[in-house]
Formats: C-alpha cells, sequence, structure tokens
C-alpha cells in the first residue's frame, strides 16, 4: 500500500485551528471531561463496516447554523464542550479538505477515513465534514463508524509495534490530557484519603486493641521474670 505523506503545514494550523483553541482556552482553560460523542451522537444510517447506507449528503441531511456546526450537535452541550467541538470541527475540515483536494486531483472517486474509529472523537462531527469536503470536491465521502473496533484496532496497532500517543495529536490536547491525568491521579489520591478517614475509627479501635494485647503481653513477660529473677535468688542461697 503506497503512504503518501500529507501536508504539513504549522502556519496555516494555528491560524485556523489554533485560533480557535486559544480563543476557547482564554475562555475556558484547560477543557477537560468534554472529550468524545455524548450518548446518542453516532451518527444514524452507518454500521461498522458498511459505510454510507444510503444517507444524504451533508447538504441534504445536515442543518448547519452561521459557524458551520450541525444544530444537533449543541443540544446538552456544555458551552466549554460546543468550543472544544468547534476546534476539534475545524482541525478536521483542515484535513479533510486537503485530503479531498488530493483525492480528486489524483483520479481518486472517493475519501474515507479511519478517525472515526476512536470513541474520543466527535463522530458525527467527522461525518458532517468529511461529506462537506468530499461534495467541495465532487468526490463521494465513504464514512463508516469503526468505533465497535476501537480495542481490536488497538491490540493491532500495538503488536505491530505502531507509535501511540495518549492523546489526539495537538498541543491543545496534549495539555488536556496531561490535564486529565493529573485529575484522575487526585480522584484516586482523595478516594484513598475518603477510604481512611470513613475507617478512622475502626483503625483506632483496632489499634487500641493491638495495644492493649502487647501490654498484656509486655506485663505476663515481666511477671514471669520477676518469678524467675526470685527462684534464680533462692537457688543461689542454698
Amino acid at each position: 500500500m503506497e503512504v503518501v505523506e500529507g501536508a504539513y503545514d504549522p502556519d496555516k494550523w494555528e491560524a485556523t485551528v489554533g485560533r480557535i483553541g486559544n480563543a476557547a482556552e482564554a475562555k475556558y482553560g484547560v477543557i477537560t471531561d468534554e472529550e468524545g460523542d455524548l450518548e446518542g451522537d453516532a451518527p444514524s444510517g452507518t454500521n461498522p463496516v458498511g459505510g454510507d447506507l444510503g444517507r444524504p449528503s451533508s447538504s441534504e441531511s445536515t442543518v448547519l447554523n452561521e459557524g458551520g456546526a450541525s444544530t444537533a450537535s449543541t443540544e446538552g452541550c456544555t458551552a466549554a464542550r460546543r468550543a472544544r467541538e468547534a476546534r476539534c470541527r475545524a482541525c478536521y475540515r483542515l484535513r479533510f479538505e486537503e485530503a479531498a483536494r488530493y483525492a480528486r486531483e489524483h483520479g481518486f472517486a472517493a475519501l474515507g477515513t479511519t478517525l472515526s474509529v476512536s470513541p474520543y472523537q466527535y463522530t458525527r462531527i467527522i461525518r458532517e465534514e468529511l461529506e462537506r469536503a468530499c461534495a467541495r470536491e465532487g468526490i463521494k465521502a465513504c464514512f463508516a463508524d469503526y468505533r465497535p473496533f476501537y480495542d481490536e484496532a488497538t491490540r493491532r496497532s500495538r503488536e505491530g509495534g505502531m507509535y501511540r500517543q495518549n492523546y489526539c495529536g495537538c498541543r491543545f490536547s496534549d495539555a488536556e490530557a496531561a490535564a486529565e491525568r493529573e485529575e484522575r491521579r487526585a480522584a484516586r489520591r482523595a478516594a484513598r484519603e475518603a477510604e481512611l478517614a470513613a475507617h478512622a475509627d475502626e483503625r483506632a479501635a483496632a489499634e487500641a486493641e493491638r495495644a492493649r494485647t502487647r501490654a498484656e503481653k509486655q506485663a505476663y513477660a515481666d511477671k514471669q521474670a520477676k518469678k524467675r529473677a526470685i527462684l534464680k535468688a533462692l537457688r543461689e542461697q542454698q
């Protein structure tokens, strides 16, 4: 399989995705616990391996607001999540526009993506942006929801010695992943401390019982030692 390295233009990324991410970070700080699809976010009309099941193109099926985001994606979301979605959408858009343009220029009839394998991505937005980019270039969008195979994909990539990172890839997700790891560590510490506090009286009672037992044993040992000393003294007098 031929692998083609995509365009790498950090300045272009910063001018679009970076700008949106900076604005979100300035308002909300590092956004944590907002990654991945909400319950019910999975695109309709797809299966894990079947790709496009006849769902209309995004221009026919997706109502967009002025910012280009699906109105459905804002329902039940926090403001921070919406800001993060906007950042990720801009990144998907940049990737897919470049890939779709390359596909058209090199004679490909369709474009797909494996971004949808990750449960930590915004699957619905991935589909919307893939379809948008493909429609723009006049090629077919081949979307499939691969999330059911995430564990298997992880296993195979590890077996194959592929490089794996614990964040999506941008500087924002790197900071978010680090913050979430620290949050999890803090939560584990808090849980341990709460567990200790919850059983503090029990541990104190148990320690008091152990101390009483030690004292009784020591008193018995002292008494026996005293007896032995007396007997020894009596034997020496005879």
